[in-house]
């Protein structure tokens, strides 16, 4: 039936055409009536062809169903309904509490007290904790850990990524760890929700490769120690457990150090990430464990690191887009919104744009590494991306408030400096 209308409406488009360009319509005096005629016929055309296709469609018994979880494709872009609910709680979490504390927490370059009380309320770690000790991981959660980390850092970039770090450690130890490292230090995370964590992993080197490095393990009698020296630890000086890469016998592994005497701190300030109280740690021969087994892959060790940062760039550039567009809509110029401006609008746009590219992006490399499947490839181009648009956002964010994004009255200078450590920091949180 849409064929035959389809077919006629094509006669009909092809005769006003036709008749239109005779000269027999002129010399008679009636192409005004002729053609009022042929576009009134062809008007009720358009709109017979529009109901048709309208009633086909509502008359079709085929409906789209949804896959049941265990057979999604690979790159499924709706949520579950646990993750729409884990998602609306980090939504709520980061609005209502880190949004809050995040202007003095970088102020005074302190991580604030009571947000560990807060994320205890939340049940942080209890995301990557394993049922058997009161969790909710009965599985690889990795798109799942990567939706946290976005959801949370629109409240705050610094703050998330403390927070992050004792949920990072945990996801490691469960990814990597050994039977005997998951048994020794998962059941203390679940019983004490003081203990902190942190990673170890940057070296002041320039143009840090975490494939050669300069901290040193070696092995005596089964027992491993460390030598050398970390910078930008996040939270560094009052963590109990640190994940510590170093080089044993020419090759990166990754180890579990617990803190004790033979560790020297020293505050090294940032540009940003100013109040997750970054620091350098010394190694000298400090007792240390190893991570994984055999089957341990460093390669995706790094790469899951980098997607949670990338998943927090993804997240404040979210909220650098938000607030840009508020104080656009808010903002007067010459009379009018300076949204009116186009050199304004298509910033904003170019925002919205590279921030679902680069959303895309580390999903899909998360997607791929949940289901078991090679992801380095997809992880590097994410990180590539986001390193370099989640910096030109936090510009342009900068640049849409023009003298006041250079103040401290409003918080896109601060998530301009905590951005740029997404193209500096390697790994140093896991997903």
């Amino acid at each position: 039936m849409t064929n035959m209308a389809n077919k006629a409406q094509g006669l009909g488009l092809a005769l006003i055409t036709k008749i239109a360009g005779s000269d027999i319509l002129d010399q008679l005096k009636l192409r005004k009536f002729v053609e009022k005629s042929l576009y009134q016929g062809s008007k009720v055309g358009f709109k017979t062809l529009s109901t048709t296709q309208k009633v086909f469609k509502s008359d079709s018994n085929v409906s789209k169903q949804r896959l049941p979880n265990q057979q999604k494709s690979l790159f499924d872009l709706s949520l579950t309904e646990e993750q729409q609910m884990t998602c609306d709680a980090m939504d709520q979490f980061a609005s209502e509490v880190l949004y809050t504390l995040a202007h003095n927490a970088d102020q005074n370059e302190t991580f604030p007290k009571e947000l560990w009380e807060h994320s205890t309320n939340l049940g942080l770690n209890y995301y990557a904790l394993p049922e058997a000790l009161g969790g909710v991981a009965s599985e690889k959660n990795i798109i799942s850990n990567i939706l946290i980390a976005e959801r949370l850092a629109k409240g705050d970039f610094s703050l998330t990524a403390g927070l992050l770090s004792t949920f990072s450690v945990i996801n490691t130890i469960m990814q990597w760890g050994s039977e005997k490292v998951q048994t020794t230090y998962l059941p203390g995370f679940a019983e004490d929700a003081d203990i902190q964590a942190t990673f170890a992993i940057q070296e002041a080197t320039p143009a840090f490769n975490p494939f050669r490095l300069k901290t040193k393990a070696t092995s005596s009698n089964g027992q491993y120690s460390i030598t050398g020296e970390k910078t930008l630890v996040i939270l560094g000086e009052t963590a109990d457990l640190l994940v510590v890469n170093a080089e044993l016998n020419g090759t990166p592994e990754v180890f579990i150090v617990k803190r004790d005497g033979s560790i020297t701190s020293k505050k090294t300030p940032a540009m940003g990430l100013k109040a997750t109280e970054t620091v350098t740690l010394k190694f000298n021969n400090t007792p240390a464990e190893r991570l994984g087994d055999e089957d341990f892959n460093y390669t995706a060790f790094l790469d899951l690191g980098n997607l949670m940062w990338c998943a927090m760039a993804v997240g404040t550039c979210e909220a650098v887009k938000e607030y840009c567009v508020k104080y656009a809509n808010e903002r007067t110029a010459f009379g009018e919104p300076i949204s009116h401006r186009q050199s304004v609008a298509f910033m904003i746009a170019d925002m919205a744009i590279e921030i679902d590219a680069m959303r895309m992006l580390v999903l899909n490399a998360a997607s791929l590494a949940e289901a078991g499947q090679s992801f380095h490839r997809e992880a590097y181009l994410a990180r590539l991306l986001c390193a370099e648009k989640s910096m030109l956002i936090g510009t342009n964010g900068v640049q849409i408030l023009g003298g006041h994004g250079f103040t401290k009255e409003h918080p896109v200078e601060r998530w301009y400096r905590d951005l740029r450590a997404t193209a500096i920091v390697h790994s140093g949180l896991h997903a």
